[in-house]
């Protein structure tokens, strides 16, 4: 989708979706990470011993993300320090953050492409202070990142040291009725008729 978008922008077309400067960047993840990170939010560190987490830096939907216990990090891979705690999304679209959903999946294991999009697991409203501090990051983060379109933003939350850790920011996320993106606007109080009005009322 990346080399569309900058197709599209080159020649000067229109088109609904995030801008390709957008996805440059937050399909970086080192990039993404560090600017997170200068800003003062937390994000996993690099890895310095195993367990570690390894993922492509560019990329999204947690593509090839992996838990290593050991062997070599690939090239053009980050090892990030195993981050153990409850898997939170939300959705950003137009200056409306929805409500935080926390990823029922036991704690430790990740949230990879396959348990995002094939073997999806089932999710809960995430609510009260945990909640608010969930919704400022992630609206700081799509701000920070120059999120221009429809937006999830991922955390991991570590309740034993009360970190809220970003993951990623995906600016193409699925955006379809049931998606994680959908219920989270909806919960959050955006109904599915705005969803719509808004994803189709942003042009690149």
């Amino acid at each position: 989708m990346l080399r569309a978008t900058e197709t599209l922008t080159r020649a000067g077309i229109p088109y609904i979706g995030p801008g390709a400067a957008v996805m440059q960047l937050c399909y970086d993840k080192r990039a993404a990470t560090e600017r997170v990170a200068a800003a003062g939010m937390d994000c996993p560190a690099e890895a310095t011993s195993f367990p570690m987490v390894i993922k492509p830096r560019r990329g999204s939907d947690s593509i090839g993300v992996r838990l290593a216990r050991s062997g070599t990090i690939p090239a053009d891979h980050l090892a990030q320090e195993y981050v153990r705690g409850m898997e939170l999304t939300v959705a950003c679209l137009g200056g409306s953050v929805g409500a935080p959903l926390r990823i029922l999946l036991p704690e430790g294991a990740l949230y990879t492409f396959a348990r995002k999009y094939l073997l999806r697991p089932r999710h809960e409203i995430v609510r009260g202070a945990l909640a608010e501090r969930v919704r400022g990051t992630a609206l700081k983060i799509a701000q920070l990142l120059g999120v221009d379109w429809a937006a999830r933003v991922d955390f991991i939350y570590d309740a034993k040291r009360d970190r809220l850790c970003f993951l990623e920011c995906d600016v193409a996320p699925l955006i379809g009725e049931g998606s994680a993106f959908a219920d989270s606007l909806a919960a959050g109080g955006v109904a599915r008729a705005e969803q719509l009005r808004l994803i189709l009322g942003a042009c690149s």
